[in-house]
């Protein structure tokens, strides 16, 4: 049975995300900087008994993580889903970060995206179906997150194209953009926000999102509407 690939397994929205769709069944991959991250992953996710593959790329990588993809693939079978969830979060103001900087922010940030989907979003188009959904943020610039407001913008850019190119062979590109830190037991708890993965995964076709955006004002709106009270009055977004 083929399952979901995740980028970026580290802990908070990779991990929770990976623990999301292990608990439904689907076999993992899970794909990680360094060996101590994807130990924690395979550990986070080991209680559903689900296969797992833990794999060490770096994002940046293009061979490397082609090659990561690759080994998912022939052990699992070609992903039903892949998630990119790598990211560079730094904090950098207009002209702090030298041009290098930029470039390795943006090589993570964008260009192992355009990786990932490149090498697998074809061979879902040529099935009929798959989901690539890939972690977003920043909805609005902040001055000082500047490589990180380029990247996400770049990255909701690049999900518009591959809607655009492969959404009409059934393919499901979407992105879950969150407008926090993450942390549990917030307005911005990963679990909660993994919950937005598997939405978009199991969407039919003709409710299809390209994006969902998790902020306070989102998160106070669902608690509220489990709990019957009225929304809180909105707080800020990123901190």
């Amino acid at each position: 049975m083929a399952g979901a690939v995740i980028i970026g397994a580290g802990p908070g929205i990779g991990q929770s995300v990976a623990r999301r769709f292990a608990h439904e069944g689907l076999p993992v991959a899970l794909v990680a900087r360094t060996k101590r991250t994807v130990q924690g992953a395979v550990e986070n996710v080991a209680p559903f008994g689900v296969p797992v593959v833990a794999l060490n790329a770096d994002s940046a990588d293009e061979n490397a993580l082609r090659a990561a993809l690759d080994f998912a693939s022939d052990e699992l079978g070609p992903p039903d889903v892949v998630v990119y969830n790598a990211a560079i979060i730094q904090s950098d103001a207009p002209g702090e970060l030298s041009v290098r900087g930029h470039q390795e922010a943006w090589a993570v940030n964008v260009l192992g995206a355009l990786t990932a989907a490149t090498h697998t979003v074809p061979a879902m188009a040529r099935r009929g179906r798959g989901a690539f959904i890939v972690t977003g943020g920043m909805p609005e610039p902040k001055p000082q997150y500047t490589s990180l407001s380029l990247g996400k913008a770049g990255v909701r850019t690049l999900v518009e194209i591959l809607d655009v190119e492969y959404g009409p062979s059934g393919v499901h590109v979407a992105s879950v953009t969150v407008d926090g830190p993450v942390a549990p037991g917030t307005d911005f708890d990963p679990d909660d926000i993994a919950e937005h993965y598997w939405l978009l995964y199991t969407q039919p076709r003709h409710q299809w999102e390209r994006e969902i955006l998790h902020s306070e004002q989102t998160a106070a709106a669902r608690n509220c509407s489990s709990t019957g009270d009225s929304p809180a009055k909105p707080g800020g977004s990123w901190r």
